[in-house]
Formats: structure tokens, sequence, C-alpha cells
């Protein structure tokens, strides 16, 4: 029962889809240059705009066993939550 005492149809909406769905949607993928490699899978990128992210690997690259070296091209995705952190999606060329 609903708190006017009707019974609500179905599940009860949460509104974590839509916010999920636009953070997800505000993440454009950036690239950046590899600069330096540090333990636990972290990698230091330089952004095209000249700003120094730290990186992990996602998961869909690692499972793949791809490998990541310094000087390496990457795409990757900003944390919308702090900016200086990121996931590296994609390596390019």
């Amino acid at each position: 029962m609903d708190s006017d005492g009707e019974g609500s149809r179905g599940r009860p909406s949460t509104g974590l889809g839509s916010s999920l769905s636009e953070s997800k949607a505000r993440r454009a993928p950036v690239s950046g240059v590899v600069m330096e490699t540090l333990p636990s899978a972290l990698y230091k990128v330089r952004l095209d705009d000249g700003s120094l992210v730290m990186a992990h690997i996602a998961d869909r690259i690692d499972r793949n066993f791809v490998r990541i070296l310094v000087g390496d091209k990457v795409r990757l995705e900003l944390s919308p939550q702090d900016v200086g952190r990121g996931r590296i999606i994609a390596k390019i060329g």
C-alpha cells in the first residue's frame, strides 16, 4: 500500500534509470598520450588540451589483453565526479 492508502501498480520508479543514462550521455570521449605507467594498472595520461589525468583500463580492454605502453595514443572517458580521473576505453593506432 502507498502512503495515500491505494496500492501501486507495477514497480515503483526509483528515478535511478534516468540519471544513470544522463551521466553516461555526458561522458564525451577525449584522447591523449600515455606518459607514465603506475602500479595497480594505473596510467598518467596527458590529454590533447594539456591537462594530466590518472586513468585505469576499462574491463573490455583488459579482457582482450590489449597492452598499453608509454607513448601510446588512447581514447578515454573522464569521470563526472573527478575530472582528474578517467577510464581508458580504446587504444588508437
